[in-house]
C-alpha cells in the first residue's frame, strides 16, 4: 500500500530578474526567473526586529513560460504556485552540480495594470500587456462626437466607479 505525499509550494514575492525565455530542441518553451521573498520578527528577548531574504529559482514549461516571458519584468510583484525538483548535472569545470527549483503550474501577476504597486494594486491574472491595458480607462471628460462644434455636450465617465 502506497502512503500519500504532498509537494507543493507557494510563493509570493518580487522578481529579482528579467525572466529568461528560451526553447528546447523540440521547439518546449520554458522561462526561468528568480523571486525574492522576505521574513521579519522581533526575537522572544525584546531584541532588535530581524529580517531575511530568501531566493528561489523559478522555472515555468509550455505556454505559461510564454506568458510569464510576455508580462513579468523585474521588481514585479509574482503569486506561483507549483512543485520543488532537485537536479543534478555537471558542470563546465566538470564538478557534480546540484539545484533545488520551483516548478510552477501557476502565476498570478500582482502588478496593477497601470504598473504601479502596493496595497490598493489591482491582479492581472496573467493577462498579455494589451489587454491589461485596454482595461485602464482614464479618468476624464469625453465629448460626444454626434455634437456640431458649438454645441459640445460633456459625459462624466463612470468605467472607474463600478464595484468589481
Amino acid at each position: 500500500m502506497s502512503v500519500r505525499s504532498l509537494n507543493k509550494v507557494l510563493l509570493i514575492g518580487n522578481l529579482t530578474r528579467d525572466p529568461n525565455l528560451r526553447y528546447t530542441p523540440n521547439s518546449t518553451a520554458v522561462c526561468s526567473f528568480g523571486i525574492a521573498t522576505n521574513r521579519s520578527w522581533t526575537p522572544a528577548d525584546g531584541g532588535e526586529k530581524q529580517e531575511r531574504v530568501e531566493y528561489h529559482n523559478i522555472v515555468a514549461w509550455s505556454k505559461l513560460a510564454d506568458i510569464c516571458g510576455q508580462i513579468l519584468h523585474k521588481g514585479d510583484k509574482v503569486y506561483v504556485e507549483g512543485r520543488l525538483q532537485t537536479r543534478d548535472w555537471k558542470g563546465e569545470d566538470g564538478t557534480d552540480r546540484k539545484t533545488t527549483e520551483v516548478v510552477i503550474d501557476n502565476m498570478i501577476s500582482l502588478r496593477s495594470a497601470r504598473g504601479f504597486q502596493g496595497e490598493d494594486s489591482g491582479d492581472s491574472y496573467g493577462e498579455a500587456p494589451m489587454e491589461q491595458e485596454e482595461t485602464v480607462k482614464p479618468k476624464r471628460s469625453a465629448k460626444k462626437e454626434s455634437a456640431p462644434s458649438d454645441q459640445v455636450e460633456e459625459v462624466e465617465d463612470v468605467a472607474d466607479d463600478v464595484p468589481f
